[in-house]
Formats: structure tokens, C-alpha cells, sequence
């Protein structure tokens, strides 16, 4: 018997990638709609789509290791507003930039760490885990605050968010840097094989060897440092930083990410697709403003292809269990 007999097929890129796919199709469509609205394809929106587009897309990359490693993550809104203080007030300080962008990253990455040891070690769920420190960090920060805005921003810090590099905006850089990094930490790393491994059957992934606990810990600080930088990205467009900053961006990246055709479920999906649910809710959002339409039908929308991407991948591991 040849060995072209006995080995299997290779899958085809819509095989392997078709959910990623079929989401870049669905943007293409909608970017075609919303085109016979004039000025929505103007170069000048297109790139605000793109910049208001980086700070989920980054977050949006943390989010996709923390669900294909089956866990979940509700407190990211609140480390992002955590994270967008932390930067304000080292800047507001006359810190180096270099510092800047360093604290709040290393502030995402301890919440993360204190989230990833209650989940990975004390076996706590991680939805519970993160519903506390969610409102933990809301209320602290307000407290911290007292509710007021942080003001008079000095003008360093506004060059992550409105800068460029050879006509490119920083925060467009920054996103897509990540997403790269990202996607080759999951695709050509041991650590990136051992997040799938875990994801798709942890017991299994035990048996081989694999740190369970390990490598959700480590999911968990990369994520929150991640959302430090996300954090970071998005404070410095503006010039004040609201104290309820970052309220629902959560189920924003949850959403991106589910959408983008990661599974809920753990083990399956790419950080492409992530990158791709992140564009695509920031055009739907954009293009209803351009529409006329109300702003509250954003989520409903939203929602609405959350709840389909949900259903498909319920379907599609059934299937396979079968």
C-alpha cells in the first residue's frame, strides 16, 4: 500500500479557515451597503474606522486566548478602566513615555495574574472569578476617583493615540503588531499548542503532560497586559479620562471574538478571525451612525450575531462529537 493511499487529505483553507472566511465575506457585504452612504467610504472614515477599530482588536487578541483555552474573561471592561487611570496619572506625573506605556501593561497583567491563580489554582469558575473582580475594580476605581474626569493630559500622551509613523496611525501599528505577535505565539509556540490542548480537552492535555494550570495562568497575564496596552491605545485619543471608561467593553471583545469564529466552547478559532469580529462591529456601529439609525440598535445587533455564531458552534460540535 502507497503511502499516498494511506494518508489523509489535507484540509482545504475553507476547511481549516472557513469561519474566518466567511466573517471577511460578511464585512466585505456590509462595507458595500453602507458604501452607498455618502462619505462612508471617504479615506477619512475608513481611517477612523480603523483607529476606533485598535484598542477591541487588541483587547480582542487577549480575549481569543482566554476562550480558546475554554475559560472567559467579564472583568476586562474594568481593567481597561483601571489601566486607562494608571496611564493618565503616570503621564499627568512627567513619566517617560517608555513608562507610559509600560505601567499600565504591568497593571492589566497583575489583575490578570491575581484572576489566572484563582482560576487555575483555587479551581474557582471563571466566570465567577471575573463577575468579582469586575465589580470590585468598577467600584474601587470610582472610589479612587471620587467619579471625577482625569484632565489636563499633558501632550505626550496623546501620541500613542494620535500619532503616526510614516502616515500610518500609531493605534492602527499597535493592533496590527499585536495581532501578529499574537498569532504566531498560538500558531508556532509550544505555549500556543498547549492553549488549544487545553481549550479542547484539559484532561487529555494533563496526560500529555501539559502544566494545566500553568498555562491558564499565563493565559490570564497576557490577557490583562494586553488590555493594559488596549487600555493605553484608547485613554490617549482623548483628553480627559472618564471615570466609567470602558463600561460594556467586555462583552465588546467577548463578542468580537465569537464573532471573529473562535469557539465558546474552548480549542478552536484564530486570532484573525478576532481581528476581523473587531473591524466588523466597529463598521456596523459606524455605518448605523452614517444610517441614521439609532445608536441603541448597535447592540442589538451585536447580540444578534453573538447569539448566531453561538448556535453554529453548538451545531458544529455536535457534529463532530457524532
Amino acid at each position: 500500500m502507497t503511502s499516498e493511499r494511506i494518508s489523509s487529505p489535507r484540509p482545504t483553507a475553507w476547511r481549516q479557515y472557513g469561519r474566518e472566511m466567511s466573517v471577511g465575506v460578511f464585512l466585505l457585504l456590509l462595507l458595500a451597503y453602507f458604501g452607498t452612504t455618502p462619505g462612508f467610504l471617504q479615506a477619512s472614515n475608513l481611517r477612523d474606522i480603523l483607529i476606533n477599530a485598535a484598542p477591541l482588536t487588541i483587547a480582542a487578541c487577549g480575549m481569543s486566548m482566554v476562550i480558546i483555552a475554554g475559560m472567559i474573561d467579564i472583568s476586562a471592561g474594568s481593567v481597561l478602566a483601571v489601566c486607562a487611570v494608571v496611564a493618565g496619572l503616570t503621564a499627568k506625573s512627567g513619566a517617560p513615555l517608555a513608562l507610559i506605556v509600560l505601567l499600565p501593561m504591568l497593571a492589566g497583567a497583575a489583575i490578570g495574574a491575581v484572576n489566572g491563580w484563582l482560576v487555575a489554582y483555587l479551581r474557582i469558575p471563571a466566570i465567577i472569578v471575573t463577575l468579582g473582580m469586575m465589580s470590585v475594580l468598577r467600584g474601587g476605581i470610582i472610589w479612587y476617583t471620587r467619579g471625577e474626569w482625569i484632565g489636563n493630559l499633558p501632550p505626550s500622551f496623546s501620541a500613542v493615540g494620535r500619532g503616526e509613523v510614516g502616515g500610518i496611525p500609531v493605534p492602527v501599528l499597535l493592533a496590527m503588531g499585536v495581532v501578529l505577535l499574537t498569532a504566531l505565539l498560538l500558531a508556532r509556540t509550544p505555549l500556543g499548542r498547549h492553549i488549544y490542548a487545553v481549550g479542547g480537552n484539559p484532561v487529555a492535555a494533563g496526560r500529555m503532560g501539559i502544566s494545566v494550570r500553568r498555562v491558564l495562568w499565563l493565559v490570564f497575564v497576557l490577557h490583562g497586559a494586553l488590555l493594559g496596552l488596549s487600555a493605553l491605545v484608547y485613554a490617549s485619543r482623548f483628553s480627559v479620562i472618564q471615570s466609567n471608561a470602558g463600561a460594556g467593553f467586555e462583552l465588546l471583545a467577548i463578542s468580537a471574538v465569537v464573532v471573529g469564529g473562535v469557539n465558546i466552547f474552548g480549542g478552536q478559532g484564530t486570532v484573525w478571525g478576532s481581528a476581523v469580529g473587531a473591524l466588523l462591529l466597529q463598521v456596523i456601529s459606524t455605518g448605523l451612525i452614517f444610517r441614521r439609525v439609532s445608536e441603541y440598535w448597535a447592540p442589538s445587533v451585536q447580540g444578534a450575531l453573538v447569539l448566531l455564531a453561538v448556535v453554529a458552534d453548538a451545531l458544529r460540535t455536535r457534529r463532530l462529537g457524532r
